[in-house]
């Protein structure tokens, strides 16, 4: 067992508290012993590492297609439909699994070293995905996505698509691989990609395995103009088909109705809040704060790297704050503790993992260490000043150090398994043939 020290630990658990001269134990299972003050920590007689700044969980990112890397800058003055139809599908159907596999481990390193050891990822390839998920080291919930959508057939029909998931997960479990690092789910599109009996059917395959169903719904008024005349919204048609039962990640939710938000509420629907993207395409801004107050799971989303482009929680989680403040015109309508538990331990909630997401004893050691030292810390003594410079002056230039498991896979801002070179040349190798 291994022992870190720390001067401030964050454990993003229940009341929130903020553990001055704490201590987390790390078993070798690679999950957490004791974690708290350490006054109160049992003896331990093996290897301490004293670290000099906060020590927090890792950050889960609810909605991302890291592998669009490549295709950064891409129709950046776009709306949602003429971005995805124009100009994203004509450059993806010109990736192969080897560019997916080099785009999703460039992606990974830039995602560990902002803090963010848990991706939530929608994209095709799967082998492709986990094998550079593997060798960064990081987490991975990945829900292969299946859509009928011209020039997409290259990859199968849905039902092939389908069928891929299905038999991997009765092969080899929902969640499988050392440290439980891989979960496999399914990624239907969304209600404009897929009829009806398609998400009927692939909602049907994922509860009967318990499987997370990730979808994008209602993301801009234009996509879903014909379901909201025949059903009344996208939600409402999912919730005919049956498809809202079971574990399903909404990702975005941005054009909701009070009739929306009280189903969501009703069969436990979770949100992926997606602030970067959803503005940069001129989608709208979610009503995170009647989704919370509806008591509707809400995590953190950058969404892929050719929409929402850096990859940088932190980021999201400002903007998250700032949108919900101008929307709500009330300055506490999302508190920096808040956004900060929304990628977090939030995070976790809304894609059912309680091993992630929070530091306390028997989650997996997914930490981040945070440096203290820097100027954006006016006094970090203050507790109240500590989370309020942490989200909105610090963020992820201040990531040090990053475990996953309990392995060291970031150190001072590197990482360690893989050539951060490398993976940038890979990257910009495929860009360049693309753009």
């Amino acid at each position: 067992m291994i022992r870190y020290s720390a001067p401030v630990v964050l454990t993003c658990g229940d009341g929130f508290p903020i553990v001055r001269d704490g201590v987390v134990d790390v078993l070798p299972s690679g999950r957490l012993g004791y974690v708290g003050a350490a006054a109160t920590a049992p003896r331990h007689e093996g290897p301490v590492q004293i670290l000099s700044g906060l020590l927090m969980p890792g950050m889960v990112n609810t909605h991302c297609h890291t592998p669009m890397a490549p295709l950064r800058g891409l129709g950046g003055d776009l709306p949602l439909l003429s971005w995805l139809q124009d100009v994203m599908w004509p450059a993806e159907a010109q990736l192969t699994a080897e560019d997916v596999r080099a785009a999703m481990t460039a992606g990974a390193v830039e995602l560990l070293r902002t803090g963010c050891t848990t991706s939530v990822e929608m994209y095709f390839f799967t082998d492709a995905v986990l094998s550079a998920v593997d060798a960064v080291g990081s987490r991975v919930v990945l829900t292969p996505g299946i859509l009928a959508a011209p020039g997409w057939d290259r990859l199968g029909s849905w039902e092939e698509l389908r069928d891929d998931v299905s038999a991997r997960i009765d092969a080899d479990g929902r969640v499988f691989g050392e440290h439980d690092r891989f979960e496999l789910g399914y990624g239907p599109h969304s209600a404009y990609t897929l009829s009806p009996a398609a998400l009927e059917s692939i909602a049907a395959e994922a509860q009967a395995r318990g499987a997370l169903m990730h979808v994008h719904v209602a993301e801009s008024a234009q996509e879903d103009t014909a379901v909201r005349a025949s059903h009344g919204s996208v939600p409402a048609l999912l919730d005919s088909l049956g498809a809202l039962s079971g574990r399903v990640l909404a990702a975005h939710s941005v054009q909701l109705s009070a009739e929306d938000l009280a189903l969501y509420a009703a069969r436990d629907v979770a949100v992926a809040h997606c602030p970067g993207s959803n503005a940069k395409l001129a989608a709208g801004v979610a009503p995170v704060r009647s989704l919370r107050a509806a008591g509707v799971r809400v995590g953190l989303g950058t969404d892929g790297p050719a929409s929402g482009d850096d990859l940088d929680l932190w980021h999201q989680a400002r903007l998250a704050a700032l949108f919900a403040r101008i929307r709500e015109d009330d300055a506490a309508a999302l508190t920096a503790a808040d956004v900060l538990l929304m990628a977090t331990r939030d995070g976790a909630a809304a894609i059912d993992r309680p091993d992630l997401g929070v530091l306390e004893e028997g989650r997996w050691a997914d930490m981040v260490h945070v440096d203290l030292e820097d100027q954006a810390f006016v006094d970090p003594s203050d507790d109240a000043q500590l989370i309020s410079n942490l989200v909105w002056a610090g963020g992820s230039r201040l990531v040090q150090d990053v475990w996953v498991a309990g392995r060291l896979v970031v150190e001072d801002g590197e990482p360690v398994l893989v050539d951060a070179a490398r993976t940038r040349a890979d990257l910009r190798d495929i860009a360049a043939r693309l753009h």
